[in-house]
This record gives structure tokens, C-alpha cells and sequence, in this order.
């Protein structure tokens, strides 16, 4: 038990995690050279293309007589619940720090993470290679930040490998076996527990095997063939396989306390094993489950309909399978009149969304539409019911409502100090409120509320743009408020289309209203007759573009300048249009529905 040590890597996004990863594979002989390749725990194509982590990855390394359970974790806002998992199976983190950079908000995020869960936090400066670095002033925000010593902090590049042996014997060195999460303390004999308990921190269903669980053992061990109990769940299953990853699977013959790794399972759907749930046998019941996960909520939604109603079933299959593996992904079905039949999904961000969105066009071949994202609304009914409605079709009959209340989030933004204005400024714009002001060396850091629909659609770019790129972002959900928000519908030819309706603050209905009509005009082809395109709340319409026909000259075949005969083919022609504006279909390309994603 004491030569075991579990520990995960966090930082911002792009700061070196998956690079120091390789280094720590290739020094402790885990991987041969022949089989390294750049990101090696990122195997998926979406990852090593964008340059970003997405899945948390285990993997087991041999040092110095030590077995090292690394977990390599994503960096992004949007995937933090990625983050808090791998947390609560290890006893350190090693918080990387880019010398280019310096702490950024998701650094930040992920500091209070691990100080909740009472971790040893490693500081470890990346990157001091590069000819831009700043190591010592990245070592004093780090001092500021953790009030460690200067001598802790380790300066590495992992990008050459220099000074990674010393994360590792930090690592080996420092470690606080079983803290305070109260599941024992590392002293007592694996054979006194008569016992089993382990943490299921990931869950992915494979195709040939079946449901494979990534668990960390807190007590006892689970040896193959071991009848296994979810204690959440209440499924009974089998564990055909135990092993450890290096970074490839790994068969033993069992997994003991302390110990990370997989269980291939017979169950068929992750659902009957959670992530979260606690692991146990049947043989060897456990009294009571460890802590699990705070159910993670997802708070942006969007339809997504196959462009071919026939792909429905896939779409459905395609969405359950990724499910499996993303415990943060809710979904549900939904009819457009326009789109035919699709589904909900809710997201834990932007992001999140645009992987999901490649994955599934990719992986399973769909052609998709997504609609606008939009956050979920509570809405209080006149009678005191309250409901929640997760898009503004769903919105009840205004005379039934007493009250919309609105997602708000808490926002931290790192910058240079120079820049504080611009961002000011932005936060003002999206309804924004600034509560605090700070400063980490020569970074300021501000922290606002906002609306989170405002910052649903552009605000990361905005923010980019406004500080030429050298700010950060991290945000979480801060309860919902009243305001007084209207639902404004787009109608094109007199018909409504509920696809496109959104909601939105009053003062800034009507600019929604001309900015959306005004591209949906950019986007919706010409037809053989004149298409009113329009904004409307309730009966008032608010704003107004209308797309010209196309005009045919149908006198062209009169030879003579007889007019009376000029006069009656037009008069034909205005009687066939007219006919056509009355019976005629608009085929609305897919366009139309995400002309709201980026308002620049």
C-alpha cells in the first residue's frame, strides 16, 4: 500500500498537461519509443486534432520501486465535471503552470477544486524553454496563489523532457496517503477488511465487451471473475476482466487497495453503473457507499434534427451511445413542425456542444441541423405552478404567467491590466454586472454576474478580440432571477417558425428582432414570388425585411407594342404569384437556424 501513489495533472487549457504526460511515459518506460507519439493519452481523433483533452485518462507507470496512477485531465470550462471526478480518486495534483502565460482562470478553478478535496498540490512551472518565459514572475503569482515556498516549485519543459524526473520523485515523495476523505489510513492490513469499496470515476460501453468501468479501490480488492454490486444502481454483474492501463489494457488478476484501474464488466448500459457509484461484492457487502458525485446539470440546450427524417432512429441511437460515456449529457425528444422529429440535448457549454455536435457527424455519418442554444427558464404560473422550459417554444400563454426568471452565472476573467476597460465594457453590453476587482502580480482579476443567455452565443470571442486573446474565462450557475424577458417569434411568409423563437430581455428585443431578420435575409433563398420576413412579440411586429422576387419578363414573346396585350399577360403573371405566395412551401436551408450563433 505504501508504494502506491495516485495523482492527476491540472491546468488551463493548453498549458502542457497531456505533453508532460508523454515525458512522465517515456522516462518511467511505460510506453517503448517506437510506439510514442505526440499526446499519447489523447486518443481521440477530435483531440489531437483541435489540441485539446476532452475524456479524463488513466494510466499506470513503474519509478523507483513506486506503481504511479496518473490521471490526465481536460482543461477547458466545459469540461470541469471531468475534472472534479479524477479528483476524488487520487491524494495529489500537480498543478501545471505555463511560463508564457502565468495563471489563468481555469488555473484558478481547478486550485479551489483540489484545496476542496484536500489535495497535495505539486506547482509546477511548464514551458521555461520557450524564449517569452517568465519563470520568475509565474513563480511569484504561484507563491501569491498557494503561499508555498519558492523552492517547491518545479520548472520543467515537457516539451524536452528537462527536470520531468522531478515531478515524479515529488510525487513519490510527498504523498498524503488517505487524507481526510475518511476511507482509511493506509495502515491497516488489506487482510483485516472483510469488506469491499470502489469508486467507479469514468464508464465508457465498448462494443465487443461490453460496459467498461475505470475504478480507484479504497478498500479490499476485486479479483477476476468476482460477482460485483453497484450499491447506487442496486445491478448485480461480473467482472470478466480486471487490469490496470498502460495506457493499453493490462489483464490481472486483481485490483488491490489504493490501486487504480478498469473492470470489464457483463452489463450492457452504463446506466446500470453510474459514474460516481461505489463498487462492491456480493460476497463481501459494504455497508455504506462512498461520497459520490454531485449530479452535474447541464444549462445550454439545442435542438438537433437529421436533415433526413429517415436518420431519426441513428440520431437517437447515436446520442444514447455517447450517453454512455458523458454522464453531463441530458436529452430528450422533440417535434418541429418545420424540422420534423429531433432531439433536445443539454450541454454543460458551448464547447461541449460543438464536440458532441463533430462527434456524431463524424463517428456515425449524420447530417445534422442545430438549432439556436438556449438556457432553461423557470417560469412561475399565475395558479403558483412553477415549470421549467428549456426553449421559447415551450412558453405558456403570457396571460397564464406571473413571473420569468432567468439562469444567471458567476464569471471570473483573468487579463493584463491594461486591457480592463475593453472587458468592462463587454460585461456592461451583456447586461452584466462587475462585483470585484483584484490584482495577482500584474494580472487583474474581475469577477461579475451576467445573464447566462447573454453569454451563450459570442461572448468568448468578443472577449478574445477585446483583449487580443491574453484573457481567460471560467463561470459557474448562480441561481436563477426574475427579469422581464419576452419571447420573440420570426415568422417568414406568415408562418411561425417555432425553430427560430428566442428568448429575450425587452430592452433588447427589438435589436434581436433586426439583426435576426436582417440575416435570415442573407440566408433564405429568392423565390418566384415576394417573402415577408418578420420579428414579432405576441401580435406586434417588431421589425420587417422582405426578400424581392425574381421577375420573369413574360411580355418578352409580344413582338408588337400592343399594350393592351402587355397588360393582360402581367396582369396573369400577378394573379400566378399571388396564387403561389398563398399555396407556395419555402424550403428554409439549415443555415437559417444557427444564423444566431455568432452575431458579428
Amino acid at each position: 500500500m505504501e508504494k502506491i501513489r495516485n495523482f492527476c495533472i491540472l491546468a488551463h487549457i493548453d498549458h502542457g498537461k497531456s505533453t508532460i504526460a508523454d515525458r512522465m511515459m517515456e522516462l518511467t518506460g511505460t510506453v517503448a519509443k517506437r510506439e510514442m507519439k505526440d499526446q499519447l493519452l489523447d486518443s481521440m481523433e477530435l483531440e489531437r486534432e483541435k489540441g485539446i483533452t476532452i475524456k479524463l485518462t488513466p494510466v499506470t507507470m513503474q519509478w523507483k520501486g513506486y506503481t504511479l496512477n496518473l490521471i490526465d485531465t481536460p482543461g477547458h470550462v466545459d469540461f470541469s465535471y471531468e475534472v472534479s471526478r479524477s479528483l476524488q480518486a487520487v491524494e495529489e495534483a500537480v498543478l501545471v503552470v505555463d511560463a508564457t502565460q502565468g495563471i489563468q482562470a481555469q488555473t484558478l478553478a481547478n486550485v479551489y477544486l483540489a484545496l476542496e478535496q484536500d489535495l497535495k498540490i505539486i506547482p509546477v512551472i511548464n514551458k521555461i524553454d520557450l524564449p517569452a518565459a517568465d519563470v520568475e514572475g509565474v513563480a511569484a503569482q504561484i507563491i501569491n496563489l498557494l503561499g508555498c515556498s519558492r523552492d517547491e516549485i518545479i520548472e520543467v519543459s515537457g516539451k524536452t523532457g528537462q527536470n520531468v524526473d522531478k515531478i515524479l520523485d515529488a510525487v513519490v515523495n510527498e504523498s498524503v496517503l488517505f487524507n481526510s476523505r475518511g476511507v482509511g489510513n493506509g495502515v491497516r492490513e488489506l487482510n483485516s477488511v472483510d469488506f469491499v469499496k470502489a469508486l467507479i470515476f469514468d464508464s465508457y460501453f465498448d462494443d465487443y465487451r461490453g460496459v467498461v468501468l475505470y475504478v480507484r479501490v479504497f478498500e479490499g480488492e476485486i479479483c477476476k471473475n468476482a460477482e460485483i454490486l453497484m450499491m447506487a444502481a442496486g445491478t448485480k454483474g461480473l467482472a470478466l476482466e480486471v487490469g490496470v492501463l498502460t495506457p493499453k489494457m493490462t489483464p490481472r488478476e486483481k485490483l488491490s487497495k489504493g490501486e487504480i484501474g478498469y473492470i470489464v464488466t457483463n452489463l450492457k448500459t452504463t446506466r446500470e453503473a453510474k459514474v460516481g457509484d461505489t463498487v462492491t461484492l456480493v460476497k463481501n457487502l459494504a455497508s455504506e457507499p462512498l461520497p459520490g458525485y454531485k449530479n452535474v446539470l447541464p444549462f445550454v440546450y439545442a435542438g438537433f434534427f437529421p436533415v433526413s427524417n429517415d436518420q431519426y432512429k441513428e440520431l437517437k441511437e447515436a446520442i444514447e451511445k455517447l450517453s454512455l460515456s458523458d454522464s453531463a449529457l441530458r436529452f430528450e425528444p422533440e417535434n418541429s413542425p418545420v424540422l420534423g422529429f429531433g432531439l433536445r440535448i443539454g450541454f454543460l457549454g458551448l464547447l461541449h456542444m460543438d464536440i458532441i455536435r463533430e462527434r456524431l457527424e463524424r463517428e456515425f455519418g449524420l447530417d445534422l441541423i442545430v438549432t439556436n442554444p438556449s438556457t432553461n427558464y423557470e417560469v412561475l404560473m399565475a395558479n403558483g405552478e412553477i415549470r421549467e422550459i428549456k426553449s421559447a417554444a415551450d412558453l405558456p400563454d403570457v396571460s397564464e404567467i406571473a413571473e420569468i426568471r432567468e439562469p444567471w452565472v458567476k464569471g471570473e476573467i483573468i487579463l493584463p491590466k491594461s486591457m480592463i476597460g475593453n472587458v468592462l465594457n463587454l460585461i456592461n453590453e451583456k447586461r452584466g454586472r462587475q462585483t470585484n476587482l483584484s490584482y495577482i502580480e500584474d494580472r487583474a482579476v474581475i469577477n461579475f454576474e451576467a445573464p447566462m443567455a447573454n453569454l451563450l452565443t459570442d461572448f468568448y470571442d468578443q472577449l478574445k478580440s477585446a483583449t487580443s486573446g491574453y484573457a481567460s474565462f471560467n463561470y459557474e450557475l448562480n441561481g436563477y432571477r426574475v427579469e422581464d424577458l419576452v419571447r420573440v417569434d420570426f415568422l417568414v411568409a406568415g408562418h411561425k417558425m417555432d425553430a427560430l423563437s428566442v428568448m429575450a430581455h425587452r430592452s433588447e428585443a427589438d435589436a434581436i428582432g433586426r439583426e435576426v431578420t436582417k440575416k435570415l435575409k442573407e440566408v433564405i433563398p429568392r423565390q418566384n414570388y415576394e417573402v415577408a420576413l418578420q420579428a414579432a412579440i405576441g401580435a406586434r411586429i417588431i421589425a420587417r425585411e422582405t426578400i424581392g422576387a425574381y421577375r420573369k419578363d413574360v411580355t418578352v414573346k409580344i413582338h408588337t407594342g400592343d399594350r393592351d396585350r402587355k397588360a393582360k399577360l402581367l396582369e396573369k403573371q400577378k394573379r400566378g404569384k399571388a396564387r403561389m405566395k398563398r399555396f407556395g412551401k419555402i424550403d428554409i436551408p439549415s443555415e437559417a437556424f444557427t444564423v444566431m450563433l455568432k452575431r458579428d
